[in-house]
């Protein structure tokens, strides 16, 4: 669930940049939109709005193809959501970052006996890697896109990654094109390309790493959760710190979500204190 985190983080932090991408005619104003559609269906974990001056911008970052809803019907009822509360159209793009030949994920529509609503669906794994290797706020994309050696790819990623001047942008896209090539690539690979030379740099990820072979290997949302605190709030209260460590995998995940709305630390321990009170 990570590698969605981390598209979400991307789409967030480069708003003009995705929707350049992703729409006809590129924007001249842009909001990220914090809106929760809370009611069941919904689950926003990883879904991006982002409000242009006529449009909302609607991005779905999908590993697993299936999901409950199913994806068709989810974007129906995002669709729906959105248009009533805001009053303009929307665009809807599911991005399938694994490759996969699930049919959920050549499926651009929602059909049934009186309703027929449409999306578009990008697989990654068919996107031509220039875009991505021209766009630094694409970049960590680069690793899903096609090409006929992967290995080679990686590499050019790599040699891009490096050529970046300001030294906390690299470090940080270097974190983020990690941990989306391990969705194609063996760890040990990525490391020997980008750990050695560039992921070294990064405090944050080195720090992450650090606090984790203090308790053993940290599990993946442990780790990425921990990545995202680094970013929003620098060095914590290490009690708040074990606090994180001790929260159980379904909690973790619901952290992942829950800090892209989280901007204060005391934010972060009254979500904490009510985890506590549902235990």
């Amino acid at each position: 669930m990570s590698f969605d985190n981390v598209c979400k983080l991307l789409a967030e932090k480069y708003p003009f940049d995705f929707a350049r991408w992703l729409l006809p005619q590129a924007p001249k104003t842009i909001e990220v939109l914090k809106t929760e559609l809370s009611i069941e269906p919904i689950r926003a974990d990883f879904v991006t709005f982002l409000q242009t001056e006529n449009r909302i911008l609607h991005i779905e970052f999908q590993t697993n193809p299936q999901s409950k809803p199913p994806i068709p019907f989810r974007e129906l009822d995002y669709s729906v959501r959105l248009i009533r509360t805001y009053q303009v159209p929307v665009t809807q793009v599911v991005i399938f970052l694994q490759e996969t030949t699930d049919e959920i994920a050549f499926t651009e529509a929602y059909i049934n006996e009186t309703t027929h609503h449409r999306y578009r669906v990008i697989r990654m794994w068919e996107q031509d890697s220039a875009l991505f290797l021209d766009n630094l706020a694409l970049l960590p994309l680069a690793p899903l896109t096609q090409t006929n050696s992967p290995q080679s790819l990686l590499s050019q990623v790599s040699q891009n990654v490096a050529k970046i001047a300001d030294r906390e942008t690299k470090q940080d896209i270097a974190a983020y094109t990690e941990i989306l090539a391990g969705l194609r690539f063996e760890k040990d690979f990525i490391r020997q390309l980008l750990s050695e030379d560039i992921m070294q740099e990064s405090v944050i990820y080195q720090d992450i790493l650090q606090k984790g072979e203090r308790k053993g290997e940290l599990k993946g949302e442990l780790k990425f959760c921990l990545f995202l605190l680094n970013q929003r709030f620098g060095e914590l209260d290490s009690l708040i710190v074990e606090r994180v460590k001790n929260l159980p995998v379904e909690q973790l995940e619901n952290l992942g979500a829950a800090l892209f709305n989280i901007s204060e630390v005391s934010d972060l321990v009254t979500w904490l204190n009510q985890q506590d009170h549902q235990n």
